[in-house]
């Protein structure tokens, strides 16, 4: 799973997909997420750090996780 080289990102959050026009805005965790992507972590190492980071247990976050990488595929954000 990858960030797609042509999708803009701000340091507060602002995501931009020039392909479509399309523009959305990431909480704190999305965020977090995306920068962990375009480092290459692999998604076992994203649920790691995002759970170390946030003190959170693995089973509360995986769902939440999962369902947050359909919505980035099915707006074409993410390879």
């Amino acid at each position: 799973m990858k960030i797609r080289n042509n999708v803009a990102l701000s340091d507060s959050g602002f995501l931009f997909n020039p392909s479509s026009g399309d523009s959305y805005s990431l909480n704190e965790t999305g965020l977090f997420i995306v920068h962990c992507l375009q480092n290459n972590k692999s998604e076992d190492e994203i649920i790691k750090e995002v759970t170390k980071e946030y003190m959170i247990e693995k089973g509360s976050f995986e769902k939440d996780f999962y369902d947050f990488k359909k919505l980035m595929e099915s707006f074409n954000l993410i390879d």
